[in-house]
């Protein structure tokens, strides 16, 4: 079993079960308190691109606890909704960041030089302002802090000339295709982050998809170029975290009733806009 900072993922052979639990990080910090559904909208919204991606190879398998495998059918009142069964890939040593929007650690990057991971971007561009195309900028994967981001010769010494431009292509094409759907439900995709595996040599989408963890999704109708606007994921936490005299180191401390509550609100309306459909 590997316990990670979400997720809990269980070895069953070919395969690997993941748990998608209630916790929530913040600054690389796992906090006391738990964010209500939080894991089954993780999980529930990563099966839906899933099943809407099926074009592009993916190492989903099922999230329905029936088709689970024998053993695990005991559980099936703690996995339902939480879970999935995916296979087991090596998974590649670089995130793939597609931004499509100037935010986050790209909008510090850019005020600085004027470009994001070795892209040279217009002068001119503001907090929140929309990229003349969306941009791939890798990441290599930390253990313990933060990732650093890379540029793309520094990607392809990792994963070799030919898996690095795949990658690349396959996260854009991704991300494009996302954004749209995402954008015709009132959510901007600003930023989101990809990862991939390989079996035998064939390259496969896996982790999370187009989450609220794994990206920075806006309210379209609250979107002003020049301002970050409120996300989909952990900006009330962070926000009240940010008023606290606490050094981002833990233990975390414990959150207020109300901001889990509007944190939780956040999470369900994500994955209800995204997917059409009732978080079960």
């Amino acid at each position: 079993m590997r316990s990670g900072k979400v997720r809990e993922v269980f070895d069953l052979g070919d395969t690997l079960l993941f748990v998608a639990t209630d916790r929530i990080s913040a600054f690389d910090v796992i906090l006391p308190d738990p964010i209500p559904k939080k894991g089954a909208v993780l999980n529930q919204l990563s099966a839906f691109w899933f099943k809407r991606f099926d074009q592009i190879d993916n190492h989903f398998v099922t999230a329905n606890v029936d088709d689970f495998p024998k053993q695990l059918q005991p559980l099936q009142e703690q996995l339902a909704g939480r879970s999935m069964i995916v296979r087991k890939t090596k998974p590649l040593a670089v995130e793939c960041v597609v931004r499509g929007y100037l935010a986050g650690s790209g909008w510090k990057e850019y005020q600085e030089s004027q470009s994001v991971c070795g892209i040279k971007l217009p002068s001119g561009l503001k907090l929140g302002s929309q990229l003349p195309e969306p941009i791939f900028t890798p990441a290599t994967k930390a253990e313990a802090g933060h990732d650093e981001n890379i540029d793309m010769t520094k990607c392809a010494q990792i994963l070799g000339n030919e898996m690095a431009q795949r990658v690349k292509n396959l996260s854009m094409q991704i991300y494009s295709t996302g954004r749209d759907h995402s954008r015709k439900r009132g959510i901007i995709v600003a930023d989101t982050k990809f990862e991939f595996g390989t079996i035998d040599g064939e390259l496969l989408l896996i982790d999370e998809v187009l989450t609220p963890d794994s990206s920075r999704f806006w309210p379209a109708d609250q979107y002003v170029v020049g301002q970050s606007p409120p996300s989909f994921d952990k900006q009330f936490v962070r926000d009240y975290l940010e008023t606290l005299d606490w050094d981002k180191t833990p233990p975390g401390p414990k959150l207020p009733g109300d901001v889990i509550a509007r944190t939780a609100a956040k999470y369900v309306e994500a994955f209800e806009r995204l997917s059409g459909d009732k978080l079960s």
